[in-house]
């Protein structure tokens, strides 16, 4: 659930009535949750951007409406506007969007995927890749699918050794080692193609 505050409800009345669009709503938006970059955007939300799978919030003459990516991040989130003289500013209070580290007490897996979710998504994501989580085994060997911009990168081999593995083994000390298990075959967007002769560039 969201709060919507009084001052801030009247403060996206008044933005909507401006806007001058029927229907229109306010969508908020978590941006690079679960990271310590993490944001929430606010933007309007027409009616042809609605999203069967949205989350919405019904105030007093609009709606508020949260993406399905962004709701885990998003709820339990406070909106206010707060007066400074003659401005003000919306203030959002989300104590979920920057993410919960695992406790002490976390398996291995969950710490795993929340350094993925956390440090690994977030870089490779600048070139349109994804790193997903296939299992991690008995001996502390992590197996990751590549997707995006990742799969049949010539340079995946790199960011693998360089960067996911040592920021795996750095944040997790009982990861042996990291395996890379993607068919990169059949990668149709590589961020860098592969030469002619089938090596990677140099």
């Amino acid at each position: 659930m969201i709060r919507i505050e009084a001052a801030a409800r009247d403060y996206f009345l008044k933005l909507l009535a401006e806007h001058d669009v029927e229907g229109t709503g306010v969508r908020m938006r978590a941006m690079a949750p679960g990271t310590p970059k993490a944001d929430c955007r606010l933007e309007f939300c027409e009616p042809e951007d609605v999203d069967d799978m949205d989350w919405e919030i019904e105030c007093e003459g609009f709606s508020v409406f949260v993406d399905q990516a962004s709701a885990p991040f998003l709820d339990g989130a406070e909106v206010n506007f707060e007066a400074d003289g003659m401005q003000g500013r919306m203030v959002i209070k989300a104590p979920k969007l920057k993410g919960v580290p695992p406790g002490s007490d976390a398996g291995l897996v969950e710490r795993v995927q929340y350094v993925i979710d956390t440090e690994v998504n977030p870089q490779v994501a600048s070139h349109g890749g994804r790193v997903s989580l296939v299992e991690v085994d008995a001996q502390g060997v992590v197996v990751l699918r590549f997707g995006g911009g990742c799969q049949g990168c010539g340079m995946v081999g790199v960011t693998l050794r360089e960067g996911v593995e040592k920021t795996l083994r750095q944040r997790v000390p009982e990861v042996t080692a990291v395996v890379d298990a993607t068919d990169h075959q059949s990668g149709v967007a590589p961020y860098y193609k592969r030469g002619e002769d089938g090596h990677s560039p140099v």
